[in-house]
């Protein structure tokens, strides 16, 4: 949801900076591998030593590589699967990077096991969603619904866990994962209601 609103602003924001990166010969698939070495080392290293606030900032510095090489294939008018490919599947170890580094910092340094298991399922629920709608794909359904895509479940994760390193309390982090768990969890029930009935108006022998 947060994607259809956003998209189109942090596209014009980062158009100069891809037309930049091209002109001096950087291509999309290596802005893709950097960002997500970025979001995966701000994950596993800076969140299970405490720094949250620090490593909250340095993780937001590569998360729009995201956008930015979208915007770089676009203008070089490349449409080939390998991109979305590569893309799709290196977010999976961005996003089990983040919600890891929180969890292993919440059960050691942390002291606080209550949202170290939330985060936990956060990251189990938010790779259900992911797969169902690859999944749903590959069998010629679309499953692009949902309150809780990636987008929300990024956001919502770096906000509260910056504000917890600057020092609220970590049960604001407890509430805002509980409510990810809650929306991942309608998210899934959307998906699969919207394939079940795109399956169910198809004819016998095409549902899989």
């Amino acid at each position: 949801m947060l994607n259809r609103y956003a998209r189109g602003f942090f596209t014009r924001l980062f158009t100069p900076l891809a037309a930049w990166l091209l002109r001096r010969g950087v291509t999309p698939d290596a802005v893709t591998i950097v960002g997500t070495l970025g979001v995966v080392i701000g994950g596993l290293v800076f969140y299970p030593l405490g720094q949250l606030f620090w490593g909250t900032l340095f993780i937001t510095a590569f998360v729009f590589s995201d956008v930015i090489d979208g915007i770089m294939a676009r203008r070089l008018e490349r449409k080939g699967r390998w991109g979305g490919f590569l893309d799709s599947t290196l977010d999976r170890f961005a996003d089990g990077a983040l919600f890891a580094g929180v969890g292993i910092w919440f059960f050691t340094g942390g002291g606080n096991d209550a949202v170290g298991v939330a985060a936990v399922i956060c990251l189990v629920l938010g790779m259900l969603v992911s797969y169902i709608r690859a999944k749903a794909e590959s069998l010629g359904f679309d499953a692009n619904v949902g309150i809780a895509e990636r987008a929300e479940r990024l956001v919502s994760l770096l906000v509260a866990t910056g504000l917890v390193g600057l020092g609220l309390p970590p049960v604001v982090l407890l509430v805002v994962l509980v409510l990810l768990c809650a929306a991942s969890c309608v998210t899934i029930f959307q998906r699969m209601r919207t394939v079940r009935r795109q399956a169910q108006q198809q004819p016998e022998g095409n549902q899989a």
